[in-house]
């Protein structure tokens, strides 16, 4: 399967859900509005609960049915006549218009309910008997006001909610893509100035290593510069260890044998999307912080793997570790910028489903282990 096909897929899964999820909340009001009903004409009438039962069920379906099409009606000729009126948007046309609508849909579903219960239920006259008795009318269309007002009441709030977390969503998201570019403009000149000076050497000591650590270069900034103007899109996991390869191999040039490397991606992981740049905060701070400032090196591993519906990723250095001067040194809500990026951007994407861990690695040969869980996408 194609990655194109694999994303249609999930679009469209996710698109069934969102339609099903909608369709359950609308159950679940149309049976906790009938269950009021119910009680409420079997503590009135004192008819039987299963001729109590259906009127309430039809009762409940017109009203809450009247109710919903001008909803949505009233809400589309507003977007038609004014394109930008955010209520509209979240299909409520605003109380201006929906109260009338509301005792409309609550007098109408109410007796075009107890028509079709007179024919369900075989009692041709029960509509009418209650119609010659005012107090019955008076309390019925009372508690007919009350339950259409509820329902309508209940669509305002949650389109209102639904309003209030888009626009949050809106913000983290712009807030991160903020952070995004600042990230980059950070990592960059680091980078840069370091590779063109060993650069520099290379030209005149050894042109084909130069030539390759020029293409490596090349490779890294073009992923970077993709990155920046895809925003917060999101590119596979096998991309995102490509571009660590490239950045790696721009290190080891610099390091020699000081820096030994490895990278683990399962091939069923390679198609998952993960934020850009997501891992490279981490390499660097392992190189930086962990690896450079220790006489003898070390090794880096990068891995991936998949524990359920949680995607890990494990960044592993034996440089300095915690207790020294390296990336370890960073207690759980340090503000080092590489590591607090990384853990305001999963938090900007994620909430509380992704989580950023730095701990000491717990065999002799030391250093710190970085682990990333995110949910499987």
């Amino acid at each position: 399967m194609s990655e194109s096909t694999h994303t249609t897929n999930a679009r469209f899964m996710r698109h069934t859900r969102s339609i099903l999820n909608r369709l359950w909340r609308e159950l679940r009001i149309f049976i906790l509005v009938s269950a009021a009903s119910t009680l409420f004409f079997y503590a009135m009438y004192r008819d039987s609960f299963a001729n109590n039962l259906i009127y309430s069920l039809c009762s409940a379906l017109f009203i809450q049915g009247l109710i919903e099409v001008g909803r949505y009606g009233l809400a589309f000729l507003i977007r038609k006549r004014s394109p930008g009126n955010q209520e509209a948007q979240r299909n409520w046309p605003g109380w201006a218009l929906m109260a009338p609508w509301v005792v409309v849909s609550g007098v109408g579903g109410y007796l075009a309910g107890h028509m079709l219960g007179d024919r369900l239920t075989g009692v041709p006259h029960a509509s009418a008997a209650i119609m010659d008795n005012p107090r019955a009318v008076l309390l019925s269309m009372t508690g007919v006001f009350v339950l259409s007002l509820g329902i309508t009441y209940f669509f305002y709030a949650r389109g209102r909610m639904a309003a209030m977390e888009t626009r949050t969503e809106v913000a983290l998201r712009s807030a991160a893509e903020s952070q995004l570019k600042l990230l980059e403009s950070q990592l960059e000149p680091h980078m840069l100035f370091n590779t063109l000076a060993n650069l520099r050497v290379l030209i005149a000591q050894d042109p084909p290593r130069a030539q390759a650590m020029l293409d490596r270069l090349i490779a890294f900034l073009r992923a970077t510069l993709d990155a920046s103007r895809s925003g917060l899109g999101s590119h596979s996991l096998s991309e995102e260890f490509a571009r660590i390869d490239d950045y790696l191999e721009l290190m080891q040039t610099r390091m020699g044998k000081r820096l030994s490397r490895r990278l683990d991606l399962p091939d069923d992981l390679g198609r998952l999307s993960v934020p850009p740049l997501l891992l490279q905060p981490l390499v660097e701070n392992a190189i930086k912080h962990g690896l450079e400032p220790t006489v003898a090196g070390g090794w880096i591993r990068v891995s991936a793997q998949r524990e359920g519906g949680t995607l890990v990723l494990s960044v592993r250095d034996t440089g300095a570790g915690i207790g020294g001067t390296g990336l370890g040194g960073l207690p759980p809500g340090g503000s080092r910028f590489g590591i607090q990026q990384v853990r305001e951007r999963l938090a900007a994407l994620y909430g509380k489903t992704a989580s950023l861990e730095l701990v000491a690695a717990s065999d002799n040969e030391g250093g710190t282990l970085a682990i990333v869980r995110l949910p499987v996408s």
